[in-house]
């Protein structure tokens, strides 16, 4: 062999080397990314198929492949129960040839702490885009776990505070009892809540009005509320027991202008459920409106396209990670989840969701937040539009998020 064919396969070599480089760092040959939600459920509107569209959205947009390696979106119903979403996460992690390198979504609190925690010990990538508690960015957290749209904290804490300053003093909560099952972080963020209020002169009436999971008639708790005369009633509930809950207070004359409706957790798909004649005037805090700006909207459009219904913001914050989680792998050079995650700590989120996001160490995706009313029934331009919500005002991340330095996230050096 000459000199001349020496040189032309050193370069042929190194030519090659970048691409071996890469397929090496992707396990399987293959992302593999799974939509754990509840396709069947209470939650079914707020993510379900929806979430699993917006997944496959951010996989197409993106290219399809990664590292020139096929990108795979698989999913499954967790039903809204730990050992179901347990079974799942197993399955993907372990069982199946090809294995699950992310998954996301998981609406439900518990189903979404119980993978998380799973998913950690098998060093997989969770993201969190649809249950409301707080504890998989506090005592729960882990290094594998980020907390994408919203949590209990924000959503109480947050909103409370901002109405506060709008005059509003008193408070009446009405909260779904799941027993055994209920969420101990956002009880303890409700309370935390209320001690704010307290301290800036106001009162939230405890203990909360607790209704049972599933009740069909309110009369009994709704009596309670107009007994206690606050100037808001607090939805602490979701999915259908919200809508139930709030149909029947307006049904039963509670909403005035001296008794404000509030509501906690709260997607679109709700305030569509209700509409605007029964929900107007409701306000509550959310992570995303189709409607803000222009970038949000030609989005929206493209999923309403394929979905006929407008993205929750657990849809919308589904693409945003899986994106997110993608340009990571890219930027790593391989799917290994600890350089993955380093790589979406260190990298802004910017894109239709989210403008200047930051993952916290603690994996909060600190971005802002939007106060928002439902529109009277002539302020919109018709609901078969999702013309739903007014934006009050913007909420800076660093303002509604948990501050780092009341966190117990082991992972934080203080």
């Amino acid at each position: 062999m000459n000199n001349n064919s020496v040189k032309l396969l050193a370069t042929l070599v190194a030519m090659a080397m970048p691409s071996l480089v890469q397929a090496a760092g992707v396990s399987d040959d293959v992302v593999k990314i799974g939509v754990l939600t509840d396709m069947s459920g209470v939650y079914a509107d707020v993510g379900g198929k929806g979430a699993v569209l917006a997944a496959q959205m951010a996989v197409k947009d993106f290219g399809g492949k990664v590292l020139n390696k096929r990108v795979e979106v698989i999913a499954d119903d967790h039903k809204n129960d730990v050992d179901t979403g347990l079974a799942i996460a197993k399955r993907w992690f372990e069982k199946d040839r090809t294995k699950v390198d992310m998954v996301v979504e998981l609406m439900n609190s518990q189903v979404a702490t119980a993978v998380a925690k799973y998913a950690a010990e098998q060093k997989r990538i969770a993201i969190k885009t649809g249950a409301a508690t707080s504890a998989l960015t506090n005592e729960d957290c882990t290094r594998y776990t980020l907390d994408w749209v919203y949590d209990s904290y924000a959503i109480s804490h947050g909103t409370l505070r901002e109405l506060m300053a709008d005059g509003i003093k008193t408070y009446t909560i009405m909260v779904t009892d799941y027993g055994d099952k209920t969420d101990k972080a956002f009880s303890k963020d409700i309370f935390i809540a209320a001690d704010m209020v307290r301290k800036k002169g106001g009162k939230i009436f405890f203990p909360p009005i607790k209704v049972p999971a599933s009740s069909t008639d309110f009369t009994p708790y709704l009596m309670k509320a107009q007994e206690q005369g606050a100037n808001a009633i607090l939805f602490a509930q979701a999915g259908g027991d919200f809508v139930n809950a709030v149909k029947q207070a307006r049904e039963f004359g509670l909403f005035s202008e001296t008794q404000e409706p509030v509501g906690l957790v709260v997607f679109d798909s709700d305030i569509k459920a209700l509409g605007l004649d029964m929900a107007q005037g409701m306000k509550f805090t959310t992570g995303f409106y189709w409607d803000r700006d222009a970038e949000s909207r030609e989005w929206s459009k493209r999923f309403f396209a394929q979905f006929k219904k407008m993205p929750t913001s657990s849809q919308a914050g589904v693409y945003s990670a899986v994106t997110h989680y993608l340009r990571a792998v890219q930027a790593a050079g391989g799917d290994n989840p600890d350089e993955v995650m380093a790589k979406m700590k260190a990298t802004r989120v910017n894109d239709f969701f989210a403008k200047d996001g930051v993952v916290r160490e603690d994996g909060r995706m600190v971005h802002d937040m939007y106060l928002v009313e439902v529109k009277k029934p002539g302020e919109s331009r018709g609901e078969a539009q999702w013309d739903l919500l007014k934006i009050k005002r913007v909420i800076k991340g660093d303002n509604i998020f948990r501050p780092l330095a009341q966190s117990q996230c082991p992972l934080i050096k203080k």
